[in-house]
């Protein structure tokens, strides 16, 4: 049950907003989304990427100036339903998303999957709900992109087993009850973030999703300062979260980033066998 990750769209920034000591060179930041069979719960997707809903169509105000700010370059070949064509399969087919958090690039084309369960935080997720806005918009959040009647297909990664994670990463929430996939908590950039981990690949996988943008800035001297901070739901928190994670890799587990511009083993490549 080995996943592989697509790229829905490259966002531009210079390097050195991202990593400390970094060049002013600009650099395509990926941003990824991933895709898995389990032997019991079907197809799953590990959050939806970047669609249309952000860069054009009818959105509010706030959206609008997101993608004015942003810029993403969507990848047409990467989109959910191309890439499920690939696999012989339709939005239809996939039976499950696990969202890693809510920010728009996490969640733009979650409404391809009306009939989909939605692995995320019930208690994060009834906050949205009842916030404003513009009070979202702190959080990076745009309820707009939330398909209706979320709440009511959601399983609540919080109420699920623990189980410990491998390389020390601590417990983590056991997502299908064998095992194979456990939701880890990275907190600090932003509301509820998660990664996952893949305990029963020959050497253990952790997307760790946001905690950095790119792999060199998880070491502590490498990790971006302002206005990369500016984003953090907790700068403490997320530099805690990016130590954790380098000490998994260091242990010997392999660590995918959401955003990290160079290819990884488990990128999809043109054979998707």
């Amino acid at each position: 049950m080995r996943p592989v990750f697509a790229n829905s769209a490259f966002v531009t920034a210079p390097e050195r907003l991202v990593l400390r000591g970094g060049r002013w060179r600009n650099i395509r930041l990926k941003v990824r989304y991933g895709l898995f069979r389990h032997p019991d719960a079907g197809l799953v997707l590990i959050d939806a990427g970047y669609g249309p809903r952000v860069t054009q169509g009818r959105r509010g105000l706030a959206l609008r100036l997101y993608n004015a700010l942003f810029g993403p370059e969507l990848v047409a070949a990467g989109q959910p339903e191309a890439v499920l064509r690939r696999f012989g399969a339709a939005p239809a087919d996939v039976s499950a998303v696990i969202l890693s958090h809510f920010h728009a690039d996490h969640v733009a084309t979650l409404d391809l999957f009306p009939q989909a369960r939605v692995f995320a935080k019930t208690r994060l997720l009834n906050r949205i709900e009842g916030r404003s806005g513009w009070r979202n918009l702190r959080h990076g959040v745009f309820a707009e992109l939330l398909p209706e009647g979320l709440a009511a297909r959601t399983v609540d990664i919080d109420r699920l087993a623990v189980r410990d994670a491998p390389f020390g990463l601590g417990a983590g929430r056991n997502l299908f009850g064998d095992g194979s996939v456990l939701a880890i908590d990275l907190p600090g950039h932003a509301e509820g973030h998660v990664g996952l981990c893949f305990a029963r690949l020959p050497v253990p996988l952790l997307y760790a999703v946001d905690v950095q943008w790119l792999i060199d800035a998880l070491s502590e001297d490498r990790q971006p300062g302002f206005p990369a901070s500016l984003i953090a739901d907790d700068r403490r928190a997320l530099a805690e979260s990016a130590r954790r994670v380098l000490a998994f890799r260091q242990a010997g587990g392999q660590v995918l980033l959401c955003h990290e511009p160079g290819d990884s083993p488990y990128d999809l490549t043109d054979d998707p066998a």
